[in-house]
């Protein structure tokens, strides 16, 4: 009895993980200790839901980097029903971070195959890499903390352009961005990492996009945007080392926008 019961529970736990609620996913064994501590900054949960990600959709993550620390949420709840892309860096891109990121992140894959066999990596990287999926295909394309990268390349305008083409009419675009004051300056945001909502506004209604919604799930008040070493100076980057560490750790991370856009019908 014993050996079925022992037998029964490492059948179990060979299998994928299926979970049609995040808040199980964010407590899931191949989540890692870091991952979790940044749930409370993050709000994954609440974000995805004001998104309106469904398991059964076509969504594609943008950028997810090296750790995919949205990958770690969405491969898990699409695995069953839905299709997962995750547009990364070009493996040949000739910017070695970014090769680097692209090893890391298949390699994060790789250990939990049971979990991210169906993740579909694509690339983007303008004007050689600018299908993320097949066109009109998609339900969600989501972007986390991406557009002050693209500001800074001058590829803002590309990227936006390469979403409206993946999405299915009626299909979202879910935006979360390091949020600056409106007053300033486009050279300064883009110095700091932290981009105003009218740019981004203004970006996604050129490629098409109509903003329907925004939330404050990802504000943070104690977040003055004026710090040293721009967002960076803050958790979990804290680049400026053991100097004001404490004074950062108690802000938090960045004061973030929360935009939901529609391809219109």
């Amino acid at each position: 009895m014993r050996i079925a019961v022992v037998f029964a529970a490492l059948l179990l736990s060979a299998q994928p993980l299926i979970a049609d609620s995040f808040e199980e996913i964010l407590d899931a064994p191949h989540r890692s200790a870091a991952e979790k501590s940044r749930d409370t900054y993050r709000h994954p949960a609440e974000t995805l839901q004001f998104f309106d990600v469904q398991p059964d959709m076509t969504v594609v993550e943008i950028w997810p980097g090296a750790g995919g620390w949205y990958t770690s949420i969405l491969a898990p709840y699409l695995h069953e029903k839905g299709t997962f892309y995750a547009a990364q860096f070009p493996e040949d891109s000739d910017i070695a971070f970014y090769r680097r990121s692209v090893t890391r992140f298949k390699e994060k894959l790789a250990g939990h195959p049971d979990i991210y066999n169906h993740v579909r990596i694509t690339a983007l990287y303008p004007p050689n890499y600018s299908t993320i999926a097949p066109a009109g295909t998609v339900d969600r394309v989501l972007t986390f903390r991406n557009v002050h990268n693209w500001a800074k390349s001058g590829k803002t305008e590309a990227v936006f352009a390469s979403f409206f083409a993946a999405l299915k009419p009626g299909g979202i675009l879910g935006v979360v961005e390091h949020r600056a004051p409106e007053v300033r300056p486009l050279s300064r945001q883009i110095e700091t990492g932290y981009m105003s909502e009218g740019y981004v506004i203004e970006q996604a209604e050129k490629a098409g996009f109509k903003l329907i919604d925004r939330s404050e799930i990802n504000a943070n008040p104690k977040d003055q945007t004026n710090h040293p070493a721009g967002v960076w100076s803050l958790p979990p980057t804290l680049r400026l080392g053991d100097q004001d560490r404490d004074v950062y750790q108690a802000i938090g991370e960045s004061d973030r926008m929360t935009l939901k856009f529609v391809k219109p019908e």
